[in-house]
């Protein structure tokens, strides 16, 4: 099997007891426990990491990039088992091209009441994948690592709400919200991360928070 690259054992290490934001803290009971991928892989351009965009027609997060992922259902061997099902299900990938190497803290997901835990992995031997449930995805993307830290492809999305936060334009994909601050942590601790200008800030487009409302 492939080693697991330094930089990104160094990456896990450090993600793996990163602070919770207030806002994504999870509450003392209730919640339903889900899980995300991070698969990282070695691309053409250098490390990348696997994005799906969710369909249209979703009942939540419609029309948003995401990582892999959704709820822990009881015969899974808990999040990383999840994390790994659910991946197959939207992407068709082959587990056995994967190794797990850890965990970040548990976030909470307000708007669809998600307790989800991100699970980091090592894509040794990649393999084809495609959106491979049509109703929950639209496409499957490799994003490189060194077109999300390009500061071209970096801004700050403002909700209506008047709070901001993370987002990238790469791939003709919007990555916002959730996955966003997720990658923005991740990235930030990799050692791949460049300066980029917090002061871009953006409306979210109201077709894409019209979406991601219903």
């Amino acid at each position: 099997m492939e080693e697991v690259p330094g930089w990104l054992e160094t990456l896990a290490e450090r993600v793996a007891g990163t602070p919770v934001p207030s806002m994504l803290r999870p509450p003392a009971s209730g919640g339903r426990s889900a899980a995300v991928l991070l698969l990282f892989g070695e691309g053409p351009l250098g490390p990348d990491v696997l994005l799906i965009q969710r369909s249209s027609n979703g009942r939540t997060h419609a029309g948003q990039p995401a990582f892999p992922g959704g709820g822990v259902d009881p015969e899974d061997d808990g999040p990383i088992a999840a994390a790994l099902r659910e991946a197959v299900e939207e992407t068709g990938l082959d587990p056995t091209g994967v190794r797990v190497i850890g965990t970040m803290p548990e976030l909470y997901v307000s708007h669809s009441d998600n307790r989800v835990t991100p699970v980091l992995a090592w894509w040794h031997t990649p393999c084809v994948v495609h959106a491979a449930s049509p109703d929950e995805v639209e496409s499957v993307e490799r994003v490189p690592i060194r077109e999300l830290v390009d500061p071209a492809n970096r801004i700050r999305l403002r909700h209506p709400r008047g709070y901001s936060g993370p987002a990238f334009r790469v791939r003709g994909l919007l990555v916002w919200g959730f996955t966003a601050g997720v990658l923005d942590t991740v990235l930030g601790s990799s050692g791949f991360e460049l300066p980029w200008d917090h002061s871009r800030i953006e409306d979210i487009p109201p077709d894409v928070l019209n979406l991601a409302s219903r």
